[in-house]
């Protein structure tokens, strides 16, 4: 009876799991080809080796450079575009940054400006947050880092006042016709897949290393939000208020001015927010191509190993950040502040505007009265007792990490001819999504194949799988808590709200202190970046679960473990899908962040590109392979996404 129910038993289970038995065969002959094969057909190739391509996109940088002043397309096409946005960042520095104007200090000094965020931030958000923005701004003087506090925001200002007046027409055009929406969809995916690093390089090939290209790198990066958002909340309008409109004789520009932007405008405000918090990120991070302010400091401090500045410098564009986060959130909710109050303000805030122009003491903050240096030994002192104290906790964990996943992984990728993993890419592929994202991946790989670092780009795949694996345990487990319990959830989602508001140069910081520089320090780094929106989109999918559904398994008999695995995860998989989808695509941005802190492969690759002339090329190819790498994982998520939903 056990010989004739056994037959029968083996084709139930192959069917049932006929993917996951065709995948862990491809898995097995992957591993027994790489044991006969490893070390063969890997196309590594040195840190100073270049390749044809590397040493062709180099020439054309000469070219470039030596044609900048007399090619008719940079004389009135690039370089004007450098000169208007040089003009309006230097503008913009002279009043609260840099000396200027034949005076040694800005026009508006550290007093002016303070009183002017205050007056700001009350009249959009009330006294509380005004508190909070004076408080953050001086704070930002006694850590003795005033005027890279205000080079950033100068930046940062230039490069919002840009997103804004490009992004809300573009975002009103896409609300308002469906044709212009179809178009610039697939644009802004894609402006919003590639990783920071990736915009820096070509950027420097147009228009120069310094404050015009980090300005336009930063746009093309916080432009999106605007856009998407503005969008959005054009078309969120209920269509039965337009529709009153229009029966009441008003025309389409009066119907937009009136109905439109109005009932629209808590949602664009949240846009701004957005492209601000992105606009932030990316100034600082523009440090490598020259961009002045906080993120100079902070690449010095991290190619020097120096924890003590980096936090220093770090912990100010947190308090900034959260300070601009803050004001343009509290924006959202209408407020009306007295008439009183209002012209008061106004007053103080005129005052101070005239001290801090006329006499020094307003105007340039005082070097005697700082704590920046207290803060810096302190983060220092405290480095130095967690590497002396800690390295059995630290290493214990590093080498758990690195031996049982990273290695292995990267040995498989990195380590099997490229003809194999290319197959192997392709066959996951089509046994994911079909045809189409197999097409997809082949072309990838061949791009990959065509920069010139493919290993190179397998080590950084590897960083990134591995990140993204502990992003999304992660995900699951505090996740799944905050979506059952709202008290986790009201203690757990500021938090999160918090650490999405950081830049990603400052998760870089507490990690390199614990782990020294290393791989490691950015994959742990990557993984607190990718976290939040992971744990927030789980928890958002498992409490979007139909409350009667839960009830019904636990009536059933089932335990809290049972009506977890069985009913809220399988119920809540487009959730887990989009989380994934989304942590990879902040890994990936941040495991190349990381070649600052000894990533190595692509990040490094990008880096060194920036400070070594020799090796632009092949900064500008890691740049390509990381694109190409974040297509690939964003189309192949999607695709997966999109089957396992149906």
């Amino acid at each position: 009876m056990v010989a004739v129910a056994a037959p029968r038993q083996l084709p139930l289970f192959f069917n049932r799991y006929k993917r996951l038995v065709i995948f862990a065969g491809i898995v097995l002959v992957w591993l027994v080809l790489w044991l006969v094969f490893r070390n063969v057909g890997t196309l590594a190739l040195g840190a100073a080796d270049l390749t044809p391509l590397h040493r062709w996109v180099n020439d054309v940088n000469d070219a470039v450079g030596a044609s900048r002043n007399s090619n008719p397309v940079f004389l009135y096409f690039f370089n004007e575009i450098r000169l208007v946005i040089d003009e309006f960042v230097t503008f913009i520095q002279a009043l609260i940054a840099q000396p200027s104007f034949g005076r040694p200090v800005p026009v508006i000094g550290w007093l002016g400006v303070v009183a002017i965020a205050g007056f700001v931030s009350l009249a959009v958000a009330g006294w509380r947050v005004a508190l909070l923005a004076v408080a953050g701004f001086v704070f930002l003087g006694l850590q003795g880092l005033w005027q890279e506090s205000m080079d950033t925001l100068s930046l940062t200002l230039a490069a919002v006042v840009i997103s804004l007046l490009v992004g809300i027409p573009l975002g009103i055009w896409a609300g308002l016709s469906d044709r212009v929406n179809r178009v610039l969809t697939p644009v802004l995916d894609f402006m919003q897949t590639m990783p920071t690093f990736v915009y820096l390089a070509p950027l420097t090939l147009f228009f120069l290393i310094g404050p015009a290209s980090a300005t336009i790198a930063t746009l093309i990066y916080a432009a999106p939000p605007a856009i998407r958002i503005t969008a959005h909340a054009i078309r969120s309008v209920p269509r039965t208020t337009v529709e009153a409109s229009e029966s009441l004789g008003a025309t389409q520009q009066q119907t937009l001015v009136k109905v439109l932007l109005p009932s629209a405008r808590k949602t664009i405000v949240l846009g701004v927010n957005q492209t601000i918090m992105a606009a932030l990120s990316m100034v600082t991070i523009a440090a490598l191509i020259d961009a002045p302010g906080l993120g100079k400091t902070v690449v010095k401090a991290l190619q020097t190993l120096d924890v003590g500045t980096a936090f220093n410098a770090g912990l100010a564009i947190v308090v900034l950040a959260i300070v601009l986060d803050r004001v343009t959130t509290a924006a959202t909710e209408r407020r009306t502040l007295p008439r009183w109050a209002l012209f008061g303000g106004l007053g103080v805030t005129a005052v101070c505007v005239y001290l801090s122009y006329t006499y020094l003491w307003a105007a340039e903050f005082q070097s005697d009265v700082e704590i920046g240096s207290s803060i810096r030994r302190g983060a220092t002192a405290v480095t130095e007792w967690a590497q002396d104290s800690l390295p059995v906790l630290t290493d214990g964990f590093k080498d758990f990490v690195t031996f049982a996943l990273i290695n292995p992984l990267q040995a498989l990728l990195a380590e099997s001819p490229w003809f194999l993993v290319a197959l192997v890419i392709v066959a996951l592929s089509f046994m994911i999504g079909g045809v189409r994202p197999a097409i997809v991946s082949a072309v990838c790989v061949a791009l990959l194949i065509a920069t010139g670092l493919w290993q190179d780009s397998m080590i950084t795949l590897a960083s990134t799988l591995v990140a993204t694996i502990m992003v999304m345990l992660l995900g699951i487990v505090v996740g799944v808590w905050m979506g059952r319990s709202r008290r986790a959830d009201r203690f757990i989602r500021p938090v999160l709200d918090a650490a999405q508001v950081m830049p990603a140069f400052v998760y870089l910081v507490p990690f390199l202190a614990l782990f020294s520089a290393s791989r490691f320090t950015a994959i742990i780094a990557a993984v607190v970046f990718a976290a939040p929106v992971a744990i927030k989109i789980i928890a958002d999918g498992i409490r979007a679960v139909s409350p009667a559904t839960v009830e019904a398994s636990t009536a059933l008999g089932s335990s809290s473990w049972q009506t977890i695995v069985k009913v809220q995860l399988p119920m809540a998989r487009g959730a887990l899908t989009l989380a994934a989808n989304q942590g990879l695509i902040y890994v990936l941005s941040m495991v190349v962040v990381g070649g600052l802190v000894g990533a190595g492969a692509l990040g490094y690759d990008v880096v060194a590109g920036f400070s070594q002339g020799q090796l632009y090329g092949k900064g500008l190819a890691a740049g390509v392979a990381i694109v190409v790498l974040g297509v690939m994982l964003d189309r192949l998520t999607q695709a997966a996404a999109k089957r396992w939903t149906n």
